[in-house]
């Protein structure tokens, strides 16, 4: 029976046009001695003959290991080449003169392999093209919201056969696929150890034995993997036992397969320098394709451009940052300077009013809140700031970051700036909870009850006075900014005319958990003094009506399929303590 090195000689025979011993051992990467022992085995089999040509007995041979079919894994938001990746998938891209998935769908073509089956989930009607201009099959997923590329590979699990698995932003210099697989292999290539990247472990014989992410200088998982029919029938099995395991969703589908390789056989493929490119940042791409910057159809880079009335070539060092609660934003330069483009999230439009947010930062600008403001469009919601740089995190166990952060708010609240916008917490979380119900999301046990409490609450809160003003709205530590002694305050799409309790009250409801004293005490902070009966026990139906807000509008995020881990139950716990207390004093 043929090994793995036999059959490489015999399908370069195969494919070459009468190729020498020295041309096959030259593209298989295998030794001259082990070239001749192969060619020795197919003639004495029968499968070459003594011209080297291949008989008709190792054509049927090799016809048994044809690769039937493609699968490309095009559902990821590739969240790291943002800002690009905001317009369209990373797999859309033009990289010199053709865009990688169609590079790739004409390589595979090319190889003999007409069956290619795209997965698809991000902005996925950027691919409905490639049914009708070059016949592939799509299909779609929404997995990718909450999962690795594992989900993407299960949805396409009644097409794995002897199939090749490939990303779609990958670019291949040549054509590196086969139309013949002996077995299942994983392609690598060198690796700078500058990023992180899946390592395999080999044994002596090319059989990989565990992949770990890593920075080790070698070797480095990318490019195609094949599989064969037994090991895409045995592996979807194990992915299906394990699909709905908590540790499982954050996995790739390599790490899922490193968890299995005792029961599981793949072989490495490595290839060599200059043949595999991945582009996980957009300098990456820049660094390969000089011209890509200047020549790709982008909005963003037209709004930056336009913006700080620089060329696209003086933009540089892009990278993004953690996406924030909301939003999505990426820091790059000009100029020696730094700044941020924050491109607003999905679903924001519906529960954020764009031109309210622009207004309260010309107004926090002029009033020395947050001068790194430099541009928002109100219709669009995409922003530029300058980047401040030094910045430690805001700490609200430290008095005097407490009482400088109250001195902010103070000079907003008594600025007598106005807004023709409004915010009111209370009527903002009924109109996401309406919003929940159009999509028909289920609501968790126990969200009627605390509602029922709140809507008491905010009954009693009606007959105090109230004098509205201009409010940030999102007044809590990661909207403030430290630097030795200077403070801004950013983020202002929740900001307008409302109750200036709220912004004490969000400071508390969304900080570190704290008793009923300890949250008095902080907004004695900001009055300068220790409240009176009346004003606590508003104070307090303030940090329970926002943190009833922010708890729905976290469940909000979740049925959009972002979800925000443990803020919600932070936010409930706020709502559910505070909403009891101010209800007891209400009554009293």
């Amino acid at each position: 029976m043929l090994n793995r090195n036999q059959f490489k000689v015999l399908v370069c025979f195969k494919l070459s046009d009468r190729p020498t011993q020295r041309d096959v051992s030259i593209e298989t990467g295998l030794s001259l001695g082990t070239v001749n022992h192969a060619c020795l085995y197919l003639r004495e089999e029968g499968l070459l003959d003594h011209d080297s040509h291949v008989t008709p007995a190792g054509e049927e041979l090799l016809e048994r290991y044809r690769v039937g079919n493609a699968v490309i894994l095009a559902a990821g938001a590739s969240t790291r080449f943002t800002p690009l990746s905001f317009e369209k998938p990373k797999a859309m891209f033009e990289v010199r003169g053709e865009v990688l998935i169609e590079r790739l769908v004409r390589q595979l073509r090319e190889a003999g392999i007409d069956e290619v089956v795209v997965v698809a989930g991000y902005m996925k009607e950027c691919f409905f093209y490639l049914e009708e201009e070059l016949g592939v099959k799509l299909l779609f997923t929404d997995e990718y919201v909450h999962r690795n590329n594992h989900s993407s590979l299960f949805a396409a699990r009644a097409h794995l056969g002897r199939t090749y698995v490939l990303s779609s932003d990958e670019y291949y210099e040549r054509n590196i696929f086969c139309p013949y697989a002996f077995d299942t292999y994983l392609s690598a290539a060198p690796s700078t150890g500058r990023a992180e990247r899946l390592i395999p472990r080999l044994n002596t014989k090319s059989r990989i034995s565990s992949i770990q992410m890593g920075k080790e200088r070698g070797i480095a998982l990318q490019g195609p993997a094949c599989f064969s029919p037994e090991f895409s029938r045995r592996f979807m099995q194990i992915i299906a036992d394990e699909y709905d395991l908590p540790e499982t969703a954050d996995k790739l589908w390599e790490e899922v397969l490193s968890d299995h390789l005792g029961e599981l056989t793949a072989y490495i493929e490595p290839y060599g320098e200059g043949v595999i490119y991945e582009f996980d940042y957009v300098t990456d791409l820049t660094a390969f394709d000089e011209d890509f910057f200047v020549n790709v159809d982008s909005r963003i880079l037209d709004n930056i451009c336009r913006t700080l009335a620089c060329e696209r070539t003086d933009i540089t060092d892009v990278e993004p940052i953690k996406a924030g609660l909301s939003n999505l934003s990426v820091l790059f330069g000009v100029r020696g300077k730094k700044y941020v483009y924050r491109h607003p999230g999905n679903g924001t439009e519906e529960i954020i009013s764009r031109a309210s947010e622009a207004h309260s930062l010309a107004v926090a600008k002029k009033l020395g809140l947050d001068d790194t403001f430099v541009f928002e469009d109100p219709a669009e919601g995409w922003k530029i700031s300058e980047f401040i740089e030094g910045c430690s995190e805001f700490d609200a166990s430290d008095p005097k970051q407490v009482e400088r952060a109250m001195e902010m708010i103070r000079t907003l609240h008594e600025s007598g700036e106005e807004s023709q916008w409004s915010f009111d917490f209370y009527e903002n979380g009924k109109g996401l909870k309406r919003l929940l119900a159009e999509r028909a999301y289920p609501l968790p046990r126990g969200f009627h009850e605390l509602e029922v409490r709140i809507d008491e609450l905010r009954g009693l809160m009606e007959r105090d006075e109230v004098r509205r003003v201009l409010c940030h709205n999102d007044f809590y530590a990661p909207n403030i900014l430290v630097r030795g002694d200077d403070m801004w305050l950013i983020d202002w799409e929740y900001s307008g005319m409302s109750d200036p309790v709220c912004d004490i009250a969000n400071f508390v409801a969304q900080g570190p958990a704290c008793g009923i004293d300890a949250a008095l005490g902080t907004y004695g902070v900001y009055l300068g003094r220790t409240p009176n009966d009346d004003e606590a026990r508003h104070f307090l139906g303030c940090v329970a009506v926002v943190g009833w807000y922010w708890y729905v509008w976290a469940i909000y995020k979740e049925a959009r399929g972002h979800p925000v881990g443990d803020w919600l139950y932070l936010w409930y716990k706020a709502a559910s303590k505070f909403a009891a207390a101010a209800c007891d004093r209400y009554a009293r």
